[in-house]
């Protein structure tokens, strides 16, 4: 049973003390009281306390911290809104399919869950929307969030050396809303939920009259190779930004999987050897003004010389 401590500090909605509770039961792993503290604060809920935030970052320690066979029903139980980082990331980030697997209820989290070690390198046997469940010989290796029971790291890739580069004076935009709408994707979250801007285009031509289409006259641009670019489109779409909510590594696979198919016209699910095809066949850069980076950024060109069309993004997200 818990504590006499632990039930004063609900009685009289002690957050802070609750959270000292909560480390001192993850660090001598007494799960099943981590357990039965989770349901007295689901509990208390319905009496007005205000603990929804206790019981949230309960789940999100059992589902960093205790084994699968715990781990596993806590993440089954559906999403949490106010945690680090979606469950389904943070209990795969620690744990292998093979020991989730057994316990996972069938449905959209355990297909995310598996979907989310198959970017870690497993390989499943399971449905995961549209994607192979092995990584593919030229995707690269993804970025990855790393969860500690306070804080979540989620380095971007790293930046190219550039080039400045003077941009055409004309150019000729286009409208072609289904692949400016699959870049605008990456960064949803940006947008959506937090303070970020985006502008995509589309044009005629080459990837820096695509980038000159975004207002710039002048810019900074590098060439990005097949696993730079994945890399960095699979960040973003796993980002949730500044403020938005964070949509796990799986979803940003699978974001950037969706924009090359658009960009190379594929019908969807896309067969992965043609997606490996036009992935590496595409022409990709990233760019800037040569203002400071600060924040989340994202702001690719690429071109595809076999239609004659270019598109960029331009996207910032800040706090």
């Amino acid at each position: 049973m818990i504590s006499r401590r632990a039930i004063d500090a609900i009685e009289a909605s002690d957050t802070d003390d609750l959270l000292r509770v909560i480390d001192g039961y993850c660090a001598a792993l007494e799960w099943e009281l981590l357990l039965e503290l989770k349901t007295r604060c689901r509990e208390a809920l319905s009496r007005g306390k205000q603990l929804w935030g206790v019981e949230e970052h309960i789940r999100y320690r059992l589902a960093l911290e205790a084994p699968a066979r715990v781990a596993g029903p806590i993440v089954s139980e559906g999403q949490s809104r106010f945690t680090l980082g979606p469950l389904a990331e943070v209990v795969a980030s620690t744990k292998n399919w093979r020991d989730l697997e057994p316990h996972l209820e069938a449905g959209p989290v355990r297909r995310t869950v598996a979907a989310e070690r198959v970017i870690r390198g497993d390989e499943v046997d399971e449905d995961i929307a549209d994607l192979p469940s092995s990584i593919m010989d030229w995707e690269p290796l993804y970025p990855l969030a790393k969860y500690k029971a306070d804080r979540v790291q989620t380095p971007s890739p790293g930046t190219p050396e550039m080039v400045e580069t003077n941009l055409p004076t004309d150019f000729e935009a286009m409208a072609d809303p289904a692949s400016e709408d699959a870049l605008g994707d990456l960064v949803q979250p940006w947008t959506g939920e937090s303070n970020g801007r985006c502008q995509t285009v589309t044009v005629q031509g080459s990837h820096l009259q695509a980038i000159r289409a975004l207002g710039l006259t002048q810019a900074r641009v590098a060439r990005l190779d097949t696993g730079g670019i994945l890399q960095w489109m699979a960040w973003a779409g796993a980002s949730g930004g500044a403020h938005g909510r964070r949509r796990g590594s799986a979803s940003g696979r699978y974001l950037a999987w969706w924009v090359i198919t658009n960009l190379a016209d594929l019908d969807w699910p896309a067969d992965p050897a043609a997606v490996g095809e036009a992935a590496q066949r595409l022409k990709w850069h990233w760019f800037d003004d040569g203002s400071p980076d600060t924040g989340w950024v994202l702001r690719l060109s690429v071109e595809d010389q076999a239609s004659n069309l270019a598109w960029a993004i331009s996207a910032i997200d800040v706090d």
